[in-house]
């Protein structure tokens, strides 16, 4: 039978699905609306399972607030192209608000949830069938403390989530430290928030670091009392390249190399632990001060801490969890 335009046209508002997919739906159909929907279904599914192994690097992330609960959603894709597509947008958008209408706490809860009495994740198939790339749901993060504020940066491929620990909190000064997170990428909210393991590394890599310092400087201080140029002795390669310019003599390398090992031998064994520590104890706070979020600098004022910023604005507020997902590397 022949297919109306008018159905085509039904059949697409209904689906979101291309004229002629919708056109052919319904030739094979002989018009039946219903049939011609579980067609371009079926389609979604079969794209998906032909894309699985496809990498969805790009995509849409979104947050939302409602009173003491806020979310991110991350909808992923294979092209910025489709990322940037109004019905893509739009869905991430449906599946915030549903999770966030929802209280939902885990990716698995976002996917099981029902819009239009289908699932999210039938839904994501529908939308793969659309554009013939795969999707994914890639990430879900949630909050809940007394008072919540979200941030989405330009181009929809970060957002943040802030919790505090005061209700009240305006929007505005919210949106500030939402923004701090998603500029200056905290690993934790506080000190007592980041993990052992991380500190443990960091303080291993500092006392490495300080005890190569050490010995440099005391080599060099050995060179130049020998009446050498220390710059001319930095590595082996340096070295030779400054004998063949006539820089410095056969006997001079070998005088210096003679120097640079018994100075080394003798500071590394003589090195004072009591110094080592608060070297050590320094780096690890100047750690802190990057990279905990209430010690970080304001962005918008380098004299003030985070958390000098929050208890200047209410007093005791603190922020006590934040979420950042960004599908570009930081």
């Amino acid at each position: 039978m022949a297919v109306s335009i008018e159905d085509i046209k039904k059949l697409r508002n209904m689906t979101g699905a291309g004229m002629m997919d919708c056109k052919n739906a319904l030739a094979e159909t002989n018009g039946d609306i219903q049939a011609a929907i579980e067609i371009i279904r079926k389609k979604g599914q079969a794209v998906a399972a032909k894309r699985e192994d496809r990498q969805a690097a790009e995509g849409c992330v979104l947050s939302a607030v409602k009173e003491g609960f806020a979310a991110i959603v991350a909808l992923k894709c294979e092209t910025d192209f489709v990322a940037k597509n109004e019905s893509f947008r739009a869905l991430t958008k449906q599946i915030l608000d549903a999770a966030v209408a929802a209280g939902a706490k885990t990716l698995d809860e976002v996917k099981a949830l029902k819009l239009d009495d289908r699932t999210v994740e039938e839904h994501i198939t529908d939308e793969i069938g659309k554009t013939g790339e795969k999707m994914e749901l890639g990430a879900y993060e949630c909050i809940s403390a007394p008072s919540v504020a979200s941030y989405d940066h330009l181009g929809n491929k970060l957002a943040t989530i802030v919790g505090f620990n005061l209700e009240g909190v305006s929007a505005e000064v919210g949106k500030e430290v939402a923004m701090q997170v998603a500029a200056m990428n905290p690993v934790a909210v506080n000190r007592e928030a980041v993990p052992a393991a991380v500190i443990e590394e960091e303080k291993n890599v500092a006392i490495e670091k300080t005890k190569t310092e050490q010995v440099h400087k005391a080599v060099e201080a050995a060179l130049k009392k020998a009446g050498f140029n220390p710059n001319h002795f930095d590595s082996d390669d340096h070295i030779a390249s400054n004998i063949t310019k006539g820089w410095i003599t056969e006997e001079d390398a070998a005088k210096a190399r003679e120097i640079m090992a018994e100075a080394a031998e003798k500071k590394a064994a003589n090195l004072p632990q009591q110094m080592i520590d608060n070297i050590v104890n320094g780096r690890i706070n100047k750690y802190y001060k990057e990279n905990v979020l209430l010690e970080q600098e304001y962005h918008r004022d380098a004299t003030l801490t985070v958390g000098q910023y929050l208890d200047k604005e209410m007093k005791g507020l603190v922020a006590v969890e934040f979420k950042r997902v960004n599908l570009n590397q930081d």
